[in-house]
């Protein structure tokens, strides 16, 4: 499976990055940044409307390479000006092209929380997260334990991230609120044949209390679609691919918040 081979490659990865930055560096770093309580990026997802976290990605494994040019900071800049909720950015390199360099510019640039978009399976990614300027990770119930996922949601939020938790089926949502996850981000996307269905969100969406904010992640192709997640009271949304390719992302964006474009 795809998140077999993603989990394989982070791996080998970290090896390398761990070589190059110490975790005991990446402490001390860690250790002067300021601190800032989570629950103001969990209050944003809850406020009344439908929330939109944007995401800058050039490629992916089920689509390829998705921008061949690829100015990820006027990208993301776009965004921010659009009224995203937060920002979404891929740092996985091999399947996805993306760069923790990426995040870092981008962070240092936008007025919104950033997501560090990646496939977090050791405690030094959460520091490089913060390190670089991230304000929420994502965790993913399908390639944790139990014990690592509680423990990795407690170091994030320690240092002032905000976690969305990643689901994809009602066993997974259980484990999500176990761990006290505020923040739920259900997967459309079968990641066995990549086929898409909101049926999901709708589906696990009543599994989750009012007071977790819930994400609907992958498949959204249209304002249309935001609205009809935000009829079934699904707080916010994940877009990628679609911004990517929309020809204004401002558009799309100001069109699913209902609000008045200006392009």
């Amino acid at each position: 499976m795809i998140l077999d081979d993603l989990v394989a490659a982070t791996k080998s990865r970290l090896v390398k990055e761990k070589v190059a930055v110490s975790l005991a560096t990446l402490k001390a770093q860690t250790e002067a940044l300021p601190v800032i309580d989570p629950q103001a990026v969990y209050d944003r997802f809850l406020a009344p409307g439908i929330h939109v976290i944007a995401e800058v990605k050039k490629a992916s494994p089920s689509r390829g390479l998705i921008a061949v040019d690829f100015p990820y900071q006027e990208i993301a800049q776009t965004y921010d000006q659009a009224g995203v909720t937060a920002i979404s950015v891929l740092t996985e390199p091999d399947y996805f092209l993306g760069k923790l360099d990426y995040l870092a510019e981008i962070a240092a640039k936008v007025t919104v929380p950033v997501l560090r978009k990646d496939f977090v399976i050791d405690p030094y990614m959460i520091y490089q997260a913060k390190v670089a300027g991230a304000k929420i990770i994502l965790l993913i119930v399908a390639i944790l334990s139990p014990l690592d996922l509680q423990v990795y949601l407690n170091l994030a939020e320690s240092l002032g991230l905000a976690v969305l938790v990643e689901a994809h089926d009602a066993d997974e949502i259980s484990r999500a609120l176990a761990v006290g996850a505020k923040l739920i981000g259900v997967n459309n996307r079968n990641l066995k044949d990549f086929t898409v269905s909101f049926d999901n969100s709708q589906r696990l969406f009543n599994l989750v209390p009012d007071s977790v904010a819930f994400i609907a992640e992958s498949g959204v192709q249209s304002p249309a679609d935001i609205a009809h997640l935000q009829s079934l009271g699904i707080n916010g949304v994940l877009i990628g691919e679609a911004l990517m390719k929309a020809a204004s992302p401002k558009a799309f964006i100001e069109a699913g918040l209902g609000e008045p474009t200006h392009d």
